[in-house]
């Protein structure tokens, strides 16, 4: 038996150690990568890589442009309103409410893009236009879609903060104080529609707790009872339907 034991023991390692001695043994070739960094004396040359590492700059800010300059928290704050009055911790899950968010973004800042790229990226690919004017044509869509949803008082608010009069044109306001004065616009506008979207959902809790305290039932948790009402009402007023018809109207 000290015997047998022994051989599989010796065939387990002979299995294990045989197939990387014949890999070793074969001359197998691997692709490599070389990175070289070589001198430039002419001036197109350093703009090149200049104009390579703005681009993946901003690149690398995309995300933050995606959350800060168009409607998507708006709409993704509101989306999350609508889960918590229900009182459903992970039904939609997020994955599902930032997916319809993106969406529903990428459907309200269609026309939007479609500007930039006719007025900045397609002019720029071509040729016609510097890397600079193509930002400058692709800020002002922007600017024109955040300056409608945006309240004065919170412009005021950053320009009074760095000692800046009020600009003449819409152009000449600085991103730098358009982006976070659209922000916070944008999330007291979400803010409101919150609290529209919880006033019948807070009815429907004060009643069935007031009826549970009524009939002594007072171990009975009341959330138990009210969210088949909550879903009940929400699938008959179509909810879903309602406040993506609201958050579209908003922007329009």
């Amino acid at each position: 038996m000290r015997l047998r034991g022994r051989s599989v023991i010796v065939a387990l390692l002979l299995a294990l150690f045989v197939p990387h001695l014949a890999f070793a043994a074969t001359n197998i070739g691997v692709p490599g990568l070389s990175v070289s960094v070589s001198p430039t004396t002419s001036p197109s040359g350093v703009v090149s890589v200049v104009q390579i590492l703005v681009l993946l700059t901003v690149l690398s800010l995309a995300p933050a442009i995606l959350i800060m300059m168009t409607a998507f928290t708006r709409i993704v704050v509101v989306l999350s309103f609508v889960r918590s009055a229900l009182a459903l911790q992970t039904t939609p899950p997020n994955q599902v409410i930032i997916g319809l968010a993106l969406f529903l973004t990428l459907f309200v800042m269609g026309p939007t893009f479609q500007t930039v790229n006719k007025d900045a990226v397609q002019p720029y690919l071509a040729g016609r236009i510097s890397q600079t004017a193509a930002i400058s044509r692709a800020e002002y869509p922007f600017k024109v879609f955040m300056a409608k949803q945006t309240r004065i008082q919170d412009v005021d608010l950053f320009l009074q903060y760095e000692h800046e009069a009020p600009p003449k044109s819409l152009a000449s306001l600085p991103l730098t104080t358009l982006v976070p004065a659209f922000a916070i616009s944008e999330l007291k506008t979400a803010f409101q529609i919150g609290v529209m979207i919880y006033i019948p959902f807070l009815i429907i809790d004060l009643v069935v707790a007031t009826t549970l305290m009524s009939m002594g039932m007072m171990m009975l948790p009341p959330v138990l009872i009210s969210l088949p009402f909550k879903l009940l009402l929400f699938v008959m007023v179509n909810g879903w339907y309602l406040v993506v018809k609201s958050l579209l109207a908003g922007f329009h």
